[in-house]
């Protein structure tokens, strides 16, 4: 997938006739998780070069939709990840973005604990994302799936841009609290419909799918459970991620964040962006660069795939 073009005034029609004046229910108005988004389903997401797009990129965002966030994932998707898509497609910091959305729950507990969209560069990024069933779920082990995405990444994406160019593809994951550290066979099978001999350890997966993926994850600082224990959400990620785990004091900024994420992997310098941005935008996004350092070029290290039966 990934074909299409988009232009400036996609979303503003798209917005006018489809968004505007709605409410959340009307905009939102799934029950259950879209049949065409269930990863049980899914035998790959491809993100592929073509005459009108020959050096996709492909961007992955994978949004928390559990109740700790509260009303941050519906404002995101009605206005944050579309102007996003925007940015990224207007501004273009890489070559020929294609994207992805997902919603991401927690496989312990939630029925549909994450959701994946096709890879695309039109207007039919915003059709899917209002698609999506904000479930609301999660539970009261401090951590949601966001490795379920990694997962996800790993096994069932084809991307040209590293597959013929050596270059990786970008995954970010947005939320607000800690990651599990191991994924269990049990969810492997529930969530993916795939055997797996044991439980993988969470940075055996990271490893996984850092061969083809740049690797992200936005702390949202505004969400409940990382104002209640910040400091077991950054023990969390910090030393599975360093740098690359961001801290986001404001979620309205996600798009710019991500955005200005992208053209500093791809060589352009910290006070260049800041710049890029004014008022509060270029404060947020220096905080968010602040660690930020690029490392390791585009070559991948083999993965240790250790299976676990804790």
């Amino acid at each position: 997938m990934g074909s299409g073009t988009f232009t400036p005034t996609d979303w503003d029609t798209f917005s006018t006739t489809k968004t505007k004046g709605k409410t959340r229910s009307e905009i939102f108005a799934r029950h259950s998780m879209h049949e065409a988004f269930d990863p049980k389903e899914i035998k790959v997401r491809e993100s592929c070069d073509s005459e009108e797009h020959p050096n996709s990129t492909p961007i992955i965002t994978a949004l928390d939709v559990t109740g700790s966030m509260g009303h941050i994932p519906a404002a995101l998707i009605r206005d944050g990840l579309s102007r996003m898509a925007t940015e990224i497609l207007e501004r273009k910091p890489v070559p020929d973005p294609q994207l992805m959305f997902m919603a991401v729950g927690d496989a312990y507990y939630d029925s549909y604990p994450l959701q994946a969209t096709e890879f695309e560069s039109d207007i039919r990024v915003a059709e899917q994302l209002k698609d999506l069933y904000l479930e609301g779920g999660g539970g009261g082990n401090s951590d949601e799936s966001y490795h379920l995405p990694w997962y996800f990444a790993a096994r069932k994406t084809q991307i040209d841009s590293f597959d013929k160019r050596g270059k990786k593809g970008f995954l970010f994951t947005l939320g607000d609290e800690g990651v599990p550290p191991v994924l269990e066979a049990k969810h492997i099978k529930d969530v993916f419909g795939d055997a797996a001999q044991g439980n993988i350890q969470t940075e055996d997966l990271l490893r996984m799918v850092e061969e083809r993926y740049h690797v992200f994850h936005l702390i949202i600082k505004q969400g409940y459970n990382y104002q209640h224990n910040p400091e077991y959400v950054k023990n969390s990620w910090n030393p599975l991620l360093g740098q690359r785990a961001i801290p986001v004091s404001d979620f309205e900024k996600i798009p710019e964040i991500i955005v200005s994420t992208l053209e500093f992997m791809a060589g352009k310098d910290k006070p260049e962006i800041e710049k890029s941005w004014s008022g509060k935008t270029a404060l947020v996004v220096r905080e968010a660069l602040n660690g930020l350092t690029t490392t390791g070029g585009d070559s991948g290290t083999p993965a240790v795939w250790r299976p676990s039966m804790r």
